[in-house]
């Protein structure tokens, strides 16, 4: 087991797609954007494997309403202030120990060519 983590067994949802309309540019608050996040939820697995009882889980299409609903409102400056909301939402769940959320901004206001920037938090139940 590694030390970082309480559990090796994860739920992962990548590339969920959420407009909105973050950002410390007026434009980037009038027009929003695509933003792309991926969540990783660490939790012990083996009672709903060993059940086949989703009530000892974390139903991950609810969860990826979830987010999307926590990056879809209220906008502010930070793609890291997104990523935060992201993690309380993932560890508003019982189950969920600790979480990695990365936010993904492709569309960013960047003057050079890139292919994308994203901020990457770790949060742990307390």
């Amino acid at each position: 087991m590694n030390d970082a983590f309480p559990h090796t067994d994860r739920i992962t949802l990548t590339g969920i797609r959420v407009q909105a309309h973050h950002g410390v540019f007026d434009f980037e608050r009038e027009n929003g954007q695509e933003f792309v996040v991926d969540v990783i939820a660490w939790l012990d697995l083996s009672a709903a494997s060993g059940t086949d009882d989703l009530s000892r889980t974390v139903h991950y299409g609810e969860l990826a309403e979830e987010v999307a609903d926590a990056v879809a409102t209220s906008p502010v400056d930070l793609i890291e202030t997104v990523a935060e909301r992201v993690a309380n939402v993932v560890l508003g769940h019982e189950a969920v120990m600790v979480t990695e959320v990365t936010i993904h901004k492709p569309h960013a206001p960047i003057s050079v060519p890139f292919g994308d920037v994203s901020v990457t938090i770790v949060r742990r139940r307390r």
